[in-house]
């Protein structure tokens, strides 16, 4: 309901200028008004069906599907009438106002259901009869319906449950006390239109926690009807958009009402209206089951890549022990060369004075097969093989945990990664690496560069942040010039950032600022409380030769500290 005043207050009235379908289940349809244009998003995806208003642009498949297709003809041009909310049922009905094939007026009706997995988008004619859906239900049961073209659209099955804006507060707590069920289960059975959570708090206000609803006393009973009337003058006057996050950016509830079971374990965010806060709970939620489903592959190879170059730094650092002995065999094989006059021929161990210890008597191996120079000759050329080991392993070390820091920050860009075009970009990355196989196609086209994130200082100084380390060699070496200002977290993997310097004017420190923020919240250190972000004029960066993408080296630079804040990412995003 709260959903539904808010879209009545923004689209009612306006007309359909696009429309886009960005995977199978998801819907965009951006209104035009006098006052602007509106991107409303529905889905009928099991996992998280939904509708609000969003100001995120989905990516769209370069071929648009059939369903969709089909919907822009008809709606496309077609006048939002009214939105309708069937009972207090999770269903809006979109009424517009458009033409036939034949441009003759006529009504259509796109109705949202949001129920769980069984959640659908129908669009039917004047008559309801259904036109097509985006989830076709073929096979009808006790539970479910028919959905296919042809057939009279039909309302699905609702448990008949009490409206707490029409019923007495009484009659809600007789029907809550007389279900054998925890409270919170009884609550939400009862009334209609409430979500889990918010059963939850009924219960937690009025019991302090959660018990049987047929055994409430009578004083729980008064506070449980007391708890209902307050929530009804709430939604009905003063409904609080909130968000609760386990950390600072991890979504986990939201709710119309202050949330206090989980005391202060949780965080708390206000939103000004419930679209913005559906938007942005289900933008970060989506965006990382999307990256789970659609990089799960990059994800296993990187992993088994960092695990298969520590193994070989750890291999190579025992060798590199072993190596250290080495100067052992150079004395082995002075004190033969010094004594082999004296030496007994065919002995397997030679005892002579070590003058590196006082003359003390040291017994050395020998194979007696040889002559004492020969025996000299072979720990000689073993010292000479473990000393040239020595700097080879030092330097294969060195390179494996160069590869490591790579892999990290790849994983890193691919932890957040928000459209399948920037997953595709690490994906070809890799494949360049040698990490993924290229696939060979006969007419594949070069991919168009991405361009990088685009920001806006609250001075005006335009900042950019590469997404990959791809794009942040091509943003530091090649696009900034020498006199604009580059930004790195210290010490992790992240973006490079460029102030750009216009004309050559000088940065002003809200700037650096605000671009450090954006390194550290596009960074590893996304989380963190304060964040070292060292920043220096581009021409004290330099690239080193033979060095993986994304890493650079860096002089004359300074250090601010800073705390990741999406707020002012939201703030400074050019929109």
């Amino acid at each position: 309901m709260l959903v539904n005043n808010e879209l009545k207050k923004y689209i009612t009235g306006a007309k359909i200028e696009k429309i886009h379908q960005p995977s199978k289940n998801e819907l965009v349809i951006i209104f035009r008004t006098r006052t602007g244009a509106y991107r409303l998003y529905l889905s009928c995806d099991g996992q998280s069906p939904r509708i609000h208003l969003t100001r995120y642009a989905q990516e769209n498949p370069k071929v648009p599907p059939m369903i969709c297709m089909l919907i822009r003809k008809l709606l496309v041009g077609a006048v939002l009438e009214d939105i309708r909310q069937i009972r207090k049922d999770r269903i809006l009905v979109f009424d517009f106002s458009g033409t036939t094939e034949i441009g003759d007026r006529t009504k259509y009706h796109l109705i949202c259901e949001i129920l769980g997995p069984k959640s659908n988008i129908i669009l039917c004619n004047n008559e309801y009869v259904i036109i097509d859906a985006l989830r076709r239900v073929e096979e009808s049961s006790a539970n479910s319906r028919e959905i296919l073209p042809g057939l009279k659209y039909e309302e699905p099955f609702s448990k008949e449950k009490s409206d707490i804006l029409e019923t007495d507060g009484d009659l809600i707590v007789s029907s809550v006390v007389s279900k054998n069920a925890l409270l919170s289960k009884a609550v939400l059975d009862s009334v209609d239109g409430i979500s889990p959570i918010v059963a939850r708090e009924i219960a937690y206000r009025t019991v302090f926690g959660d018990k049987e609803a047929d055994k409430l006393l009578p004083i729980e009973r008064e506070r449980l009807a007391s708890e209902l009337g307050l929530l009804k003058e709430q939604i009905m006057t003063t409904p609080r958009p909130q968000m609760l996050l386990k950390d600072k950016s991890t979504p986990f509830d939201f709710s119309f009402t202050d949330i206090r079971q989980y005391g202060k374990t949780l965080i708390k965010r206000n939103y000004q209206t419930f679209c913005e806060l559906l938007d942005d709970f289900y933008f970060e939620r989506d965006r990382q089951l999307r990256i789970k489903r659609k990089a799960g592959d990059l994800f296993k190879i990187l992993g088994s890549a960092v695990e298969r170059t520590s193994r070989k730094i750890n291999n190579r650092k025992l060798e590199l022990e072993k190596s250290e002995n080495r100067e052992q065999l150079r004395i082995y094989a002075e004190l033969i060369t010094a004594n082999q006059y004296r030496l007994t021929e065919k002995s397997s161990v030679y005892e002579v004075e070590n003058y590196y210890e006082n003359n003390s008597v040291i017994k050395i191996p020998a194979n007696p097969a040889l002559t004492a120079q020969q025996n000299a000759q072979k720990y000689y050329k073993e010292y000479k093989k473990a000393a040239n080991a020595e700097k080879l392993l030092h330097s294969l070390i060195e390179q494996g945990e160069q590869e490591l820091i790579y892999l990290d920050s790849v994983l890193d860009a691919l932890s957040r990664a928000e459209t399948e075009s920037e997953i595709a970009a690490i994906r070809a990355e890799l494949e360049k690496e040698g990490y993924l196989k290229q696939k060979k196609t006969k007419n594949s086209k070069k991919e168009k560069q991405l361009p990088p994130l685009n920001f806006v200082s609250e001075d005006g100084f335009k900042i950019l942040v590469g997404r990959n380390n791809v794009q942040n060699d091509y943003l530091t070496l090649k696009t900034a010039k020498n006199h604009d200002i580059w930004l790195h977290v210290q010490k992790q993997p992240g973006s490079h950032v460029i102030i750009v310097s216009e004309n050559s004017r000088p940065v002003s420190e809200i700037a650096v600022f605000q671009a450090a923020v954006l390194a550290a919240y596009y960074s590893k250190a996304q989380k963190s409380s304060s964040v070292a972000v060292d920043y220096t004029e581009v021409k004290n960066v330099k690239k080193p030769n033979g060095a993986l993408p994304g890493k650079v080296i860096y002089t004359t630079y300074k250090t601010v500290f800073v705390t990741p804040d999406e707020d002012i990412v939201k703030e400074l995003t050019v929109k």
